[in-house]
C-alpha cells in the first residue's frame, strides 16, 4: 500500500474501518450494481441471497426460481474475495462466451465503483480484454466456457444444466477437470435453472435431495442443495380479483402448500396463472415449486419432452404392481459396448402397465435372458409374452462360430420373440412413440426410473454454428434406452401386439383394475 498515515502504511480498517472483515457489512455497504431498469445503484442483497451467503458449504448447488440475482450476488462474491484474500484464484465458467462476457461486465462494473482509496490500496497488475484480472497481492479472476489445471480457490459453474444439455462433453470436463482443481476447502457454486431429469447439474441434485432426505451427515465434499421457489419473493404478487384461478389450478396450490408446509396466498396464485399464459409448460422450469418438479418439465431439444409432460400431468409416473395373471412383454435394444437395455410390460384391458426396466454394460445377451428369467420367478412366475427384438436381430456375427444375436436368445431359453421390422426414416420411428407415449401407458416410478431417464433425456443435437436444435438425434446415454421403448410403439403400429390386447386372466376373479 503506497499511501501512509502517519508515517506507517494504510491499512483497511484506516480505509474501511473494522467493518470490513465481516461479510455481510462487505456485501451491503462496499458494492455497486446496475439493477434490472438500467441505474448504477448500491448492491443491497435480497433475502434469498443473505440466506445463500449465511448458509455457504464448500460444495453449493443454487436451483431457483428467475430474477432472484444469484448471477450478480457470486459475481461480487468473485471479486470480494479477490480483493480481501491475497494469491487467491477464482474462476467462473458460463454456458457460452456472449454470457460469459455479461458475467465479466458485471465484476468489472463493481471494481471500478469500489472507493478510490480501496482501488488505490489494492491496485491492479493486469487485465485482459474481458476475461482476466489480476491484482499486485497476487489474486485473479477469469472468466471463460472451460477451466482445467491450477489451484482454484472459488468456482462459480453458470448454468450447467444447459452446458449439459448442448455440450454433453464440455459438461462432462467441468466435472472431472474445473471441479477437481479446487481442494476440499475451497468453494464451488453452480448455479442454473433445471434442464430435465438428466445430465451432470440433475445427477449432483438429485444424489444432495436424496442425502438430504436419509439426514446423512455432510462431509465438505457433499454437495448442498439451495433451492428458491418462486413463492418466496414478495414481488411475485398480482390482485387475484383480475385473473380466474381454475379449480384444477387451486387443487395444485394446495397440493404444493401440503408438501412443502407453505401458505400459497390468492395473490400469489393469481401472479403464477398470469404468468403461466406466457410461459405455459416452461412455468414449472423457471418458476418451480419444488425441486422435483424444476427438473420433471420438458425442455429444450428434448425428443419426447411434450409427451413426458403430459404422462406427468395424467399422474401416469407412479407406483404400478406387476399381475401375475398377464403375461409379461420385453422391448429390447442392442448398443454399442454391449449395453443392451429392457422394458418389461404388460398389457390389460386398455392400459400398458411398464412395470421394470433393465439396463447395464458388459453383460452378454445369453446373460441378460437368464438374469430377467430369474427375475421372473421371483416376482410372481409370470408367463412370458412376446419379445420385441431390434431389426438387427438377425445380423450374422462373426466369431469362432457364425451366429445372430436372435440364436443366442433363443439357444438362451427365449421362445416368442418377434423382430420389428426397420423403419427407414429414424423421425418416423420417434413419430410413432409421440402418438403413443401420452396414451394409456403407466410406469413405475422406481422400477422403471433409469428408463424414465431415457425418455426424458433422449434429445435432438445442437448445432452450435447454426444456433438451433438439429433432427438428428444425439447418441448419448439415453439413446438405446429410447430405442428400447421405441420397439414397442413400431410393434404396436405393426399390430404385432394384436393377439396379447385381450389376453384372458388366469384366474377370473381377481379384481381387473389397480387404480
Amino acid at each position: 500500500m503506497s499511501a501512509a498515515v502517519a508515517d506507517r502504511p494504510v491499512t483497511l480498517d484506516d480505509i474501511l474501518g473494522p467493518h470490513w472483515r465481516d461479510l455481510e457489512w462487505r456485501l451491503t455497504n462496499l458494492y455497486w450494481i446496475v439493477n434490472e431498469n438500467g441505474k448504477a445503484v448500491p448492491f443491497e442483497p435480497n433475502e434469498e441471497q443473505l440466506n445463500f451467503v449465511r448458509n455457504l458449504h464448500t460444495r453449493n448447488l443454487i436451483l431457483k426460481a428467475r430474477q432472484l440475482g444469484f448471477s450478480t450476488l457470486l459475481q461480487i462474491l468473485e471479486l470480494d474475495q479477490a480483493i480481501f484474500n491475497a494469491n487467491h484464484n477464482g474462476v467462473v465458467i458460463s454456458d457460452t462466451l456472449p454470457n460469459g462476457g455479461k458475467l465479466f461486465a458485471k465484476i468489472e462494473f463493481a471494481l471500478k465503483n469500489l472507493p478510490e482509496a480501496l482501488r488505490e490500496a489494492l491496485p491492479i497488475k493486469s487485465s485482459t480484454g474481458k476475461t482476466s484480472l489480476e491484482w499486485e497481492h497476487g489474486s485473479t479472476i477469469s472468466v471463460g466456457t472451460s477451466a482445467r489445471g491450477g489451484t482454484v480457490q472459488l468456482l462459480h459453474v453458470s448454468e450447467l444444466g444447459k452446458i449439459a444439455r448442448k455440450y454433453p462433453e464440455r459438461a462432462a470436463e467441468i466435472v472431472s477437470g474445473a471441479f477437481e482443481s479446487v481442494p476440499a476447502d475451497g468453494i464451488i457454486v453452480v448455479e442454473s435453472t433445471a434442464e430435465g431429469a438428466a445430465g451432470e447439474f440433475y445427477e449432483l441434485c438429485d444424489t444432495a435431495m436424496k442425502r438430504q432426505a436419509e439426514g446423512a451427515p455432510e462431509t465438505p465434499l457433499d454437495w448442498r442443495l439451495h433451492f428458491y421457489p418462486w413463492f418466496n419473493k414478495k414481488a411475485y404478487r398480482l390482485d387475484p380479483a383480475l385473473v380466474i384461478v381454475s379449480e384444477k389450478d387451486h387443487k395444485y396450490f394446495d397440493k404444493v402448500q401440503a408438501e412443502v408446509g407453505v401458505t400459497i396466498d390468492p395473490a400469489q396464485r393469481a401472479w403464477y396463472v398470469k404468468k403461466r399464459e406466457t410461459l405455459g409448460r416452461l412455468m414449472k422450469r423457471e418458476y418451480p415449486s419444488t425441486p422435483r418438479e424444476a427438473f420433471e418439465q420438458a425442455i429444450e431439444g428434448a425428443i419426447f419432452g411434450d409427451e413426458m409432460t403430459a404422462v406427468r400431468e395424467k399422474g401416469h409416473i407412479t407406483r404400478v404392481p406387476l399381475d401375475p395373471a398377464y403375461p409379461v412383454h420385453t422391448c429390447w435394444d442392442f448398443g454399442l459396448g454391449r449395453r443392451n437395455p429392457i422394458w418389461l410390460f404388460q398389457r390389460i384391458d386398455l392400459q400398458t402397465r411398464w412395470v421394470k426396466y433393465f439396463d447395464d454394460f458388459g453383460k452378454g445377451l445369453g446373460w441378460w435372458w437368464r438374469h430377467i428369467d430369474q427375475w421372473r420367478m421371483e416376482n410372481g412366475e409370470f408367463a412370458w409374452g412376446k419379445h420385441l427384438l431390434p431389426h438387427d436381430a438377425d445380423t450374422e456375427i462373426l466369431g469362432e462360430d457364425v451366429t445372430t444375436k436372435r440364436r443366442i436368445l433363443v439357444a438362451a431359453g427365449m421362445r416368442n420373440e418377434v423382430v420389428v421390422p426397420r423403419i427407414a426414416l429414424k423421425e418416423t420411428a420417434i413419430d410413432l412413440a409421440r402418438v403413443r407415449l401420452p396414451v394409456n401407458n403407466w410406469f413405475d416410478r422406481e422400477a422403471c426410473a433409469e428408463g424414465i431417464k431415457c425418455l426424458d433425456g433422449y434429445q435432438y443435437e445442437w448445432n452450435d454454428k447454426l444456433g438451433i436444435w438439429s433432427k438428428a438425434p444425439l447418441p448419448n446415454w439415453a439413446s438405446h434406452g429410447a430405442d428400447a421403448w421405441m420397439q414397442y410403439a413400431q410393434a404396436d403400429e405393426g399390430n404385432l401386439l394384436a393377439s396379447e390386447h385381450a389376453a384372458i386372466k388366469k384366474f377370473s376373479g381377481r379384481k381387473r383394475s389397480w387404480r
